[in-house]
């Protein structure tokens, strides 16, 4: 498995640590971080250690929910969601590439959903992780 850059629980990462790190994807990470805020500006953002095995994470939520965890990597990250039925149902209905929507039906199903990890390396996939995000808030 994976595991975050940022492996040190009492050091949250700040925006410059982000900004050494992603290096040329860091300002992906903040056009989807915006994204959110543009669709749900009440959103919450939050850094989260949800221990060493995974270290740290960023989510952005609704009062309820995560939309959207961000999982720095090196020099890219990852876009998480889970996804319940009815909104796995609309994204096979969607424009979202035929990888995504694989991926997801082939997730395991949990209680809350089916959760997707998406790299993020360059811009082509920002399109889709918008569509994304909209149907999650959907």
């Amino acid at each position: 498995m994976e595991i975050s850059i940022f492996t040190n629980k009492i050091s949250i990462p700040s925006n410059n640590d982000l900004l050494h790190s992603l290096d040329k994807t860091y300002v992906l990470w903040q056009e989807i971080r915006d994204y959110c805020f543009l669709k749900y500006p009440d959103a919450i953002e939050e850094w989260n250690y949800p221990g060493e095995k995974y270290g740290w994470s960023f989510r952005i939520k609704d009062k309820k929910r995560a939309i959207v965890y961000l999982l720095p990597r090196d020099h890219f990250f990852k876009v998480a969601f889970v996804f319940g039925q009815k909104a796995t149902d609309a994204i096979m209905a969607s424009e979202v590439s035929a990888e995504i929507k694989s991926e997801l039906l082939a997730a395991r199903v949990y209680a809350e959903g089916r959760g997707i990890r998406i790299a993020v390396t360059d811009e082509h996939i920002l399109a889709d992780i918008k569509t994304l995000i909209d149907i999650k808030l959907g």
